[in-house]
């Protein structure tokens, strides 16, 4: 993958993980859960954890790119 493509994937990737999130919760504030319940419910999201790895894997990627063309 270039880095072109990589920088698009994150963006599309951190994208739709802010849109979860968001939904996660307007869902909740609809249910009157409180927040310290919801910020658990958002750091325990299988979804959300594993779009947070693949964000980091192309962070790295794309930050050893850089440092292997400097």
């Amino acid at each position: 993958m270039n880095k072109k493509d990589s920088l698009i994937s994150k963006k599309l990737l951190t994208s739709y993980k802010e849109r979860l999130e968001k939904e996660i919760i307007n869902r909740s504030d609809k249910l009157r859960i409180p927040p310290h319940a919801l910020k658990q419910i958002i750091s325990n999201n299988n979804e959300i954890k594993e779009l947070k790895n693949v964000i980091q894997k192309l962070e790295n990627n794309s930050s050893s790119c850089n440092n292997s063309n400097s």
